[in-house]
């Protein structure tokens, strides 16, 4: 695919315009546009199910310079509706790229644009909140596409997690080394290396798509309860969270991003859509119960309430940036999340121990079965 020189204008639903130039694909998308900080990573970003339907608007000024490498991608395609950057690199100087940001976006009729002014649309978007908006290469009318930006869907209330899911039927994926448990994963839009990570540390793992019945994962006999992240909002997939509800107590269940999310809802806890959300993998989490400092990866745009949660439900680690919650535990219940991704890819490695601590959890509680 050729290096492309299109124009292409972006308007938020507030009416904010921003001119660039495409440099993958033409025509008209819309989405939610929300920033991520990550200065690297960029292919573990654009195929995060978590991120389906949104405008990802990187803030880290050059993107593409070490293309594209097999076997770096959460799933099986790209998920971004669309990639806005300051300035693209064409020639990309990794060993083991084999195609460049460019022509993996044009294969999967992705729109990528550069040139806008990132550093004020991120502002915006701060100051503003995230929003809908419309990039176009074909429509120069401004308020025409205005129009069509306030018409596109809000994520509030919008169920994307039920299509999502990366395996349509139960897929059995055998641990790496010695087996020391089993674990049904619910996927709402897994990303790749949260399995790697389980299965490096001897679960074998039963994925099923997120709308299995409890009564089918538990029919399984695992030893523990995986929930995935995923993306739109918690709290438009009732029947998910009213399945959740029969599965907890009987094993030992763990939650990541929209599975934390989806766990607080089942606990009876409240969910809200936060301004711009977290989406980078520079964000700091504190771990209450140890004071230790994580610096963590994270991507999403809703959160649990901490005044909503109840009795036997503790806050277990918080977002040093704005005091959100990061973490909760029903000890009771053996039932426990994060908001942020341990399994980095891209980030940090400081929380990859949540994997250890939920095998070691299920170890301990079929040693004492």
């Amino acid at each position: 695919m050729e290096y492309g020189r299109s124009k292409a204008v972006l308007v938020l639903e507030d009416g904010a315009t921003f001119e660039g130039w495409s440099f993958a694909g033409e025509g008209e998308v819309l989405g939610e546009v929300v920033f991520t900080t990550s200065m690297v990573g960029y292919q573990e970003t654009i195929t995060d199910p978590s991120y389906r339907g949104q405008i990802i608007l990187f803030t880290y000024p050059l993107i593409g310079n070490y293309g594209v490498i097999p076997g770096e991608e959460e799933s099986r395609k790209v998920q971004t509706a669309a990639v806005l950057v300051r300035e693209y690199t064409p020639h990309h100087s990794n060993w083991a790229s084999e195609m460049s940001l460019a022509e993996m976006l044009g294969e999967a009729n992705v729109m990528g644009v550069e040139g806008m002014d990132t550093r004020a649309l991120t502002r915006h978007l701060r100051d503003k909140g995230s929003m809908r908006g419309v990039i176009s290469t074909v429509e120069r009318d401004t308020s025409v596409l205005r129009e069509k930006a306030v018409s596109h869907p809000s994520m509030s209330g919008l169920d994307l997690a039920s299509s999502s899911a990366q395996f349509d039927e139960p897929t059995l994926m055998p641990a790496i080394g010695e087996e020391i448990c089993r674990v049904a994963a619910l996927d709402y839009g897994v990303k790749g290396s949260i399995y790697k990570e389980l299965r490096k540390r001897g679960a074998t793992v039963l994925a099923l798509p997120g709308s299995t019945d409890a009564e089918e994962v538990l029919a399984s006999e695992p030893d523990g309860v995986f929930l995935s992240n995923g993306p739109g909002d918690p709290a438009a997939l009732r029947k998910a969270v009213e399945n959740l509800r029969p599965m907890l107590g009987e094993v030992p269940v763990f939650g990541i991003c929209l599975g934390h999310q989806l766990l607080g809802l089942a606990l009876e806890c409240e969910t809200y859509k936060m301004p711009f959300g977290h989406h980078g993998a520079n964000h700091p989490v504190r771990n209450i119960e140890n004071g230790r400092i994580e610096i963590t990866s994270q991507n999403h745009g809703f959160a649990i309430r901490e005044d909503s949660l109840p009795d036997g439900v503790e806050l277990t680690h918080t977002n040093l940036y704005d005091g959100t919650i990061e973490g909760i535990s029903d000890k009771a219940l053996r039932a426990w999340s994060v908001q942020y991704h341990p399994e980095s890819s891209p980030g940090p490695r400081d929380s990859g121990y949540l994997f250890d601590d939920f095998v070691n959890l299920i170890s301990e509680t079929k040693a004492r079965a």
